[in-house]
């Protein structure tokens, strides 16, 4: 088309050249002249809109896969992060149990009896807490980029999954202000250091013999306090199971669009 357009273009300059009786003539090659140029204006418009375009969507896709690699990478930290507060969990309340059958048994000795609240007091006794790898999604939050995610769908589920974040943190803060007010007394009342190796010699009552007498004698108070943390410390361990399924699902599901997107 360009080539046509500067064949009329020479046609016309050599015809005005040589013959100049047919005005009217070139007037009206002049006008197919003049709206051919403009014609390839607008061509050449449409072109570098279409190549701007073109530009905005890899850069677009480009950020996307970014966000989503990020998105990745903080699930996976939170795989790890959840897993060992699982296990740190079970363990409190494994040694809450084994803290609650020594003191109900009648023929345990004193030192394994003092050993094991030494591990409840050390384990068991410990609150859950919450953590969690949001700085990704709080940067695609807080500065709106949420919508360069194009897949609706996913987009909906990563503003659940971190949602669930959220509920679940509360939940266990609220166990917590609960139990507190309980606790503290009780960690006073009973001054549990004297009871980790480390510590105990500080106290007057130190002996074996003392110490497991306290425990037999007071042993409801005990296992009152130990099934507070075992409650809390169960109703954890079972929302970071879920959300730890959840989790894994999720990474799935952003690895087959990043897979997807970059096809």
């Amino acid at each position: 088309m360009i080539k046509f357009f500067r064949h009329i273009r020479k046609q016309f300059f050599t015809e005005r050249q040589s013959d100049q009786s047919h005005r009217a003539g070139k007037f009206s090659r002049y006008l197919l002249y003049a709206i051919g140029e403009i014609i390839l204006v607008v061509i050449g418009i449409l072109i570098a809109l279409q190549i701007n375009t073109w530009n905005e969507e890899r850069k677009s896709a480009d950020q996307e896969a970014l966000y989503i690699k990020r998105l990745i990478a903080d699930n996976k930290q939170d795989l790890l992060t959840f897993s060992k507060f699982i296990k740190e969990l079970n363990k409190g309340k494994q040694s809450v149990e084994l803290f609650s059958a020594a003191l109900k048994s009648n023929t345990v000795s004193d030192s394994l009896l003092i050993h094991r609240a030494n591990e409840y007091f050390k384990y068991g006794s410990i609150f859950p807490i919450f953590s969690s790898s949001r700085s990704t999604f709080e940067d695609l939050s807080s500065t709106g980029n949420l919508n360069v995610i194009r897949n609706s769908e996913l987009r909906d589920k990563i503003v659940q999954h971190y949602a669930l974040h959220v509920q679940l943190a509360e939940r266990i803060q609220v166990a917590t202000d609960w139990t507190l007010p309980l606790d503290g007394p009780f960690t006073l009342k009973n001054n549990i250091m004297k009871f980790e190796p480390s510590t105990d010699f500080l106290f007057p009552e130190s002996s074996p013999g003392a110490l497991a007498k306290e425990l037999r004698e007071n042993k409801i108070d005990y296992i009152s306090n130990a099934a507070a943390h075992y409650w809390i410390n169960s109703d954890a361990i079972s929302g970071f199971e879920k959300l730890k399924n959840l989790t894994s699902l999720l990474i799935v599901e952003l690895e087959d669009e990043l897979t997807g997107s970059s096809k």
